[in-house]
């Protein structure tokens, strides 16, 4: 039985068994649906997901301990949510460490008399596991005689447009007592209005929302300067941040000076409710406190469960050619934060059942085509992946999925960040590599681009307006969006997408023909490392895009042009091979000797069935990347010792053997699980330390997925 059988089996088998979960959960509903936690990952991530939304609405645990440390954004600033289990009038802070203010002692002085403040949370949970999978993230603690379980969950589920685009994520609390002995147990959590703002100095408002049956609590800034702010380190300060849970029953929410609600948890394992007199806007001399509280009763065995919702409503989230446009949940503006929340609370058991069932399926594939690790390299990569995009509808119905360049410049909609975090996007929904090329054609095609080759970028996050990065990647980008159009109608079957923009992609590929072969001294990809010129790597990325010309071609009918196209490709390809060729590999640039590089930009003469290089040329290269690997992983070229961790994961799928994929790919995921580099996984890192060298939470780790997209199409086509 070969493996594709085997996951065929796999699926049907999951499919039933998530029919049964399901059922079993209807049956049940007095102690809730309970988030099966068997699944596991023991990667040590370098950064751990808990809030995954959109470039803004986004937090994270970098440390071991969920309770180490304050949650952040990933630019690194606080974004605080603390939570602690109270269990036989003890409490046990399991996540966020308390950044207390000292209180006054005389707060009618002028110069007032402060001293610590009794109410902290000093004792902690003990965290017993900790595991990233593709949309959740669960912890394990033991707090005192009862055991926590913590599921953050944003179902980032990409055939489902609706659900990925949702701003809202859930955190799920599940207490049992392994021994069975009754403990009287209640939750608290706690989070600030450092969510809504993008420094502390900035003013904000509250608002409790009583409707559906929830309580919302809205923090936001007074000002409310929609889409005012452009750029890289920058959290977002229009909109509002919500926390909100299902009233009565135990459960209530409400703000709070930063020390009341500790006491009265403390004191009575619940928050009161009642309509605080003056709630400070000032964050600095006075903080204000979202709460939220579960009284879960008397806990045995069985497990008790709890969920709360965090959300954040950004009104207008990109400004696309000087219109301002809402995210693609809103469906125009016809929708609003309350009925999202609505729609969170009723789809909330078959929401995460479905991510449960999505998360078995992607690690088992993963597993199947890569092993263990590199399963566990994916599951870390998922949200950080998706959630570097923002989801909209531009005012004529278009489609659009904006990446932004996190930490490394801000730019909006970067083509050659999108050509590496592809492979994921092309597995799940093709629609959303789409998504995530119109913009660009769309730009030229509208005559607001008018060079003979395709653009960077539309601008710097989240204004749309053009191109703001300085330099153009002529070959580059022309290449990458030829690759990308004829692996969208691989995929697809069907080359209707190319045909929308036949004449774009005409002019493109007439000016790789023209200037790829042997690129002048133009930026590619890897910009960090500098212009240069005769670049070996960029001149196979001009073959691939003239190669899939070709392909596109033929499968819109044009055969001559087809013939004429793949001729130039194949000709192009031998005469690469003489001129790069230096032995036992091939160079960096066709002029030196003794230089080397990563020719990640090969895997789509496989993938796409060009069949244009000789294979040996793979094989000799990667014989060759085997003896020059450090303990971090293979580097980019011979100029640095640092590497692009997407790029080896291409690389190491050239030859097609599994002891070479191993080879390269367990170096990257002791990167990952070793690095001291406590930030969301860099794709630059150094291979002699492992230190991060720049870049964080970028979209391009969804090509670590390029060997799952290989077996698709393998799948798709087995004679290729």
């Amino acid at each position: 039985m070969n493996n594709n059988c085997l996951r065929i089996l796999f699926h049907t088998f999951l499919v039933g068994f998530v029919g049964l979960v399901f059922n079993g959960c209807q049956q049940n509903l007095s102690v809730g649906y309970v988030i099966p936690t068997d699944l596991t990952n023991e990667l040590r991530a370098p950064a751990y997901p808990l809030i995954t939304v959109d470039p803004y609405f986004n937090a994270w645990s970098c440390t071991n301990l969920l309770y180490e440390d304050q949650t952040r954004h990933w630019t690194e600033k606080a974004f605080p949510l603390l939570g602690v289990l109270r269990v036989d009038g003890e409490v046990y802070r399991f996540m966020g460490k308390e950044n207390l203010p000292l209180k006054p002692i005389l707060p009618t002085t002028k110069e007032e008399k402060r001293e610590e403040d009794k109410s902290s949370f000093d004792q902690t949970a003990i965290q017993t596991s900790v595991s990233v999978l593709p949309t959740q993230t669960i912890y394990t603690f033991d707090c005192g005689p009862v055991k926590l379980e913590l599921i953050f969950t944003s179902p980032l589920l990409l055939d489902d447009l609706d659900l990925v685009s949702r701003p809202v994520s859930y955190i799920t609390y599940q207490v049992y007592s392994e021994t069975g002995d009754s403990h009287d147990v209640q939750v608290y959590f706690e989070a600030t209005p450092h969510w809504a703002v993008h420094s502390e100095d900035q003013p904000v408002d509250f608002e409790r929302i009583e409707t559906n049956g929830l309580v919302l609590l809205k923090t936001g800034t007074v000002e409310q300067p929609i889409l005012e702010k452009r750029g890289d380190d920058v959290r977002i300060d229009w909109g509002y941040f919500y926390m909100a849970g299902s009233e009565g029953k135990g459960v209530a929410l409400n703000f709070g000076d930063y020390w009341n609600r500790k006491e009265e948890f403390l004191d009575d394992g619940k928050i009161d409710t009642s309509p605080e007199e003056e709630l400070s806007g000032n964050m600095i001399e006075e903080m204000t406190v979202l709460a939220y509280s579960h009284h879960l009763g008397k806990v045995t065995s069985d497990k008790r469960v709890g969920y709360l919702m965090l959300g954040y409503d950004d009104i207008y989230s990109v400004q696309f050619f000087e219109k301002n446009l809402k995210a693609f949940w809103t469906k125009e503006g016809t929708e609003d934060i309350f009925q999202a929340f609505k729609s969170a609370v009723e789809e909330y058991e078959p929401i995460m059942v479905r991510c449960d069932a999505f998360n078995r399926s992607l690690m088992a594939d993963a597993e199947a085509v890569g092993g263990k690790k590199y399963a566990e390299l994916c599951a870390l990569a998922y949200r950080q992946a998706v959630s570097a995009h923002k989801l909209l509808l531009d005012e004529n119905g278009m489609l659009l999925f904006l990446s932004k360049e996190n930490n490394s410049n801000g730019s909006i909609g970067t083509v050659d960040v999108t050509y590496p975090s592809s492979p994921l996007f092309l597995i799940y929904n093709p629609e959303l590599v789409k998504g995530l090329l119109n913009h660009i054609f769309y730009y030229s095609e509208s005559g607001r681009w008018t060079k003979p080759f395709a653009a960077h970028d539309v601008g710097t996050y989240p204004i749309a307006n053009g191109q703001t990065y300085g330099g153009d990647m002529p070959v580059e980008e022309s290449g990458n969006m030829l690759i990308l159009t004829a692996a969208i109608a691989t995929v697809e079957g069907k080359a209707d997408y190319a045909a929308d923009h036949w004449e774009l992609l005409t002019t493109w590929v007439d000016y790789l023909v023209e200037n790829g072969f042997d690129p002048a001294n133009q930026l590619c990809t890897d910009d960090f490392a500098g212009h240069f010129a005769h670049n070996t790597n960029l001149s196979i990325k001009a073959i691939m895009g003239i190669a899939s010309y070709s392909k596109l071609a033929a499968m819109l009918g044009h055969d001559e042009v087809a013939e004429k196209y793949l001729a130039i490709a194949k000709e192009m390809a031998v005469n690469w091979e003489k001129k790069a060729n230096d032995g036992d590999h091939y160079r960096l640039t066709f002029d030196r000797r003794g230089t080397w590089s990563q020719k990640y930009n090969l895997v789509w003469d496989k993938l796409l069935g060009f069949n244009i290089f000789d294979p040996s040329i793979a094989v000799k290269e990667m014989a060759y990347y085997r003896t020059l690997q450090n303990e971090y992983g293979l580097p980019l070229d011979n100029r640095a010792t640092y590497t692009k961790s997407d790029w080896i994961m291409w690389t190491a799928t050239l030859t097609g053997n599994e002891d070479d994929f191993n080879a390269l790919v367990d170096r990257v995921y002791t990167y990952a699980n070793e690095t001291p580099s406590r930030v969301p996984l860099s794709d630059w890192h150094d291979t002699r330390s492992g230190a991060r060298v720049g870049f964080k939470a970028r979209s391009v780790v969804g090509g670590y997925y390029l060997k799952m997209l290989e077996q698709k199409l393998n799948d798709l086509f087995p004679d290729q």
